[in-house]
């Protein structure tokens, strides 16, 4: 049986390139990839969920990494997140009582319809708080500009053209009224 010191000798007659740091071979692009991925999944009620019935919350290395992640919130990192309500989840899940709320499915229906409610209701809430604009300076009228002199009439008997508008009918016309409204049978749907 071997004594622990000959581990210590394998460590040693390592080169000394091996014990140095690992260089990621694509510059750490690839363990971004994966971190901004799992990151913008915590945006879904419902992955926290499975997370929290599968016990993943239970296991302190996983709450290390929830708490590693929070350097997305720098706004260097930020610029590419798409959903951002992962970094709100984010915050909560730093809660232990959070943490155990999400295991239960009546929790995760509702963290679901709240965020349902905010992103229906988003655009008009945040236009209720925005304080409105001054309304613009008025612009002074330009000069008025000379008229043209009008044209000679050949005629007194012609009759004017008729505007398009001469051309509506008026409330008080006998003409009939065309009804646009299909009657017909044919009731399919307009895409």
């Amino acid at each position: 049986m071997a004594s622990g010191r000959d581990g210590d000798d394998v460590v040693e007659s390592l080169p000394s390139a091996s014990r140095e740091l690992y260089k990621d071979p694509d510059d750490g692009r690839q363990r971004f990839l994966l971190e901004l991925e799992f990151i913008q999944c915590l945006a879904n009620p419902t992955y926290i969920h499975y997370l929290a019935q599968n016990r993943y919350f239970e296991d302190e290395a996983f709450i290390g990494y929830l708490k590693y992640l929070q350097y997305w919130q720098k706004p260097e990192y930020i610029k590419f997140i798409m959903y951002p309500h992962c970094l709100f989840f984010l915050e909560l899940l730093q809660n232990a009582n959070f943490r155990n709320a999400m295991a239960h499915p009546g929790s995760k229906e509702l963290a679901h319809r709240q965020q349902f409610y905010f992103w229906k209701n988003y655009r008009n809430n945040r236009l209720k708080h925005l304080s409105p604009r001054p309304l613009p300076e008025p612009i002074a009228p330009p000069a008025p500009v000379p008229s043209p002199a009008p044209l000679p009439v050949a005629s007194s008997a012609a009759t004017p053209a008729l505007s398009p508008m001469q051309f509506v009918s008026t409330s008080g016309s006998n003409a009939p009224k065309i009804e646009m409204r299909n009657t017909g049978g044919d009731r399919r749907k307009r895409k």
